[in-house]
C-alpha cells in the first residue's frame, strides 16, 4: 500500500475555550423542564463549553491550526489547500474562514475554501480532500479546520431543543498529506435528505425573516426545530439506517467489515443512542469516548474523538477507526481510518 496512491493524517489540532457550563446550570436554565440528573443521565451531558467575546468562530480555528502545526511540525507553507469546516455563524457574515487561517498562520501558498453541511461537515469534507489529493498533483497537503459556537443561539427554555441543549464551542483542525505513509484515510460514504432541509435551523435573521427591531431579542435565540414533528417523524423513520448504510458501505469501500472497527470516532449525542450504536456494531465502552465532559462541537467531534483517543491510548498502530457525523438538513456520513504505517 505504502507505494500506492493514498492519502494519510498527519495529525490534529484542538482548540477549546476557558469557560464552561455545567448540568446543573444547563437544567437550571430550562425552568425546571429538566432535572440534573435527566441532563447527565439521559442527555449525557456533564458540562458544555461556552465562548467568550475573544473566542469567535474564525479566531478558535486559527488557535486549532496552531496547535496541529505545531503537534506536526508542518511548515505552514507546505500546505496547499485549507478547506474550512467551521460554521455560518462567525465575526462577521460573508467573510471566507479558510482565507482567514491562511493568513494567521502563514499559509501563503494555499488557496482555501469554506464547506458546510452542518455537523456532517468534517466527515464530508474528508471525502473531498481525498478525492482533491488523489487526483491533482498540485495538491499534496490539505489542511481541515473550524470552529463552531451555534450554542449561541440554543434557548433552554424551548422544550423541543432538548437535542440541542449538548451543542458547545471549539475548534478542531486536521492535516491531510498525499503518500504520506500511515494513517490511511480509506472509504467514506454520506447519504443526504432533503426533505428535512428547513425542519431546523435559524429562523431568523434570513432574507425570508430579517432582524429587525420587535424581534432582535428572539432573533439571536431563534434556532430551533421549525417542523418538530415532520422531523422527529422522518428521523425515525431513515436516520438509523442511513446511519448504518453509511458505515457499512464505507468498510465496503475499505474492503473490510463491522468487525474490523477498533475505534468508534462518534458525535455526542445522547446517551442511550450512543449505547445503542456501540451494541448494534459490536464494540465495548472502551472502544469509543463519550464526550459528555465536551458536549457536541458540531463538526469538530469527530476530530476531537480521534484526538482523544490518539491521547488516551485508545488508538494504537493498526487501530480500524470509524468516524460518523450527523447533520440537521439532513445528512450522515462515515469515514474509515487506518492508523499506524501502512501495509
Amino acid at each position: 500500500m505504502s507505494n500506492e496512491r493514498h492519502v494519510g493524517i498527519v495529525g490534529t489540532g484542538i482548540y477549546l475555550p476557558k469557560q464552561k457550563l455545567s448540568a446543573k446550570a444547563i437544567a437550571k436554565a430550562t425552568q425546571g423542564v429538566w432535572t440534573e440528573d435527566a441532563v447527565k443521565e439521559k442527555l449525557g451531558i456533564k458540562e458544555i463549553y461556552i465562548p467568550s467575546k475573544e473566542d469567535g468562530t474564525q479566531e478558535m480555528a486559527v488557535h486549532a491550526a496552531r496547535d496541529a502545526l505545531a503537534r506536526t511540525n508542518i511548515d505552514p507553507t507546505s500546505i496547499d489547500v485549507i478547506i474550512s469546516i467551521g460554521e455560518e455563524w462567525k465575526e462577521y457574515p460573508l467573510t471566507t474562514s479558510a482565507l482567514y487561517v491562511q493568513d494567521k498562520i502563514g499559509a501563503i501558498n494555499a488557496w482555501g475554501i469554506d464547506v458546510q453541511n452542518r455537523c456532517s461537515t468534517g466527515v464530508s469534507a474528508l471525502k473531498m480532500a481525498k478525492a482533491m489529493l488523489m487526483s491533482d498533483d498540485d495538491i499534496d497537503t490539505i489542511m481541515l479546520v473550524g470552529g463552531y459556537r451555534n450554542g449561541d443561539f440554543v434557548d433552554f427554555k424551548d422544550k423541543h431543543m432538548s437535542m440541542m441543549y449538548n451543542l458547545s464551542a471549539g475548534a478542531g483542525a486536521l492535516i491531510l498529506k498525499r503518500n504520506y505513509g500511515k494513517n490511511l484515510l480509506l472509504g467514506s460514504h454520506i447519504i443526504a435528505d432533503g426533505s428535512l432541509s428547513r425542519t431546523a435551523g435559524v429562523e431568523i435573521g434570513g432574507t425570508v425573516n430579517p432582524i429587525n427591531k420587535k424581534n432582535i431579542d428572539y432573533a439571536y435565540k431563534s434556532l430551533k426545530l421549525m417542523e418538530p414533528e415532520k422531523m422527529k417523524a422522518r428521523l425515525n423513520e431513515v436516520s438509523i439506517t442511513n446511519w448504518f448504510s453509511c458505515i457499512d458501505q464505507a468498510l465496503e469501500k475499505s474492503n473490510l467489515t463491522r468487525e474490523a472497527i477498533d475505534y468508534l470516532a462518534i458525535l455526542h449525542i445522547k446517551r442511550s443512542g450512543h449505547l445503542g450504536m456501540l451494541k448494534e456494531l459490536g464494540l465495548t465502552e472502551d472502544q469509543t469516548i463519550y464526550l459528555e465532559d465536551y458536549g457536541h462541537i458540531g463538526q469538530v467531534d469527530q476530530i476531537l474523538s480521534l484526538h482523544l483517543g490518539l491521547e488516551r491510548g485508545k488508538i494504537k498502530d493498526g487501530s480500524v477507526v470509524c468516524m460518523i457525523a450527523a447533520g440537521i438538513g439532513y445528512v450522515w456520513g462515515a469515514s474509515i481510518v487506518k492508523w499506524g504505517e501502512a501495509s
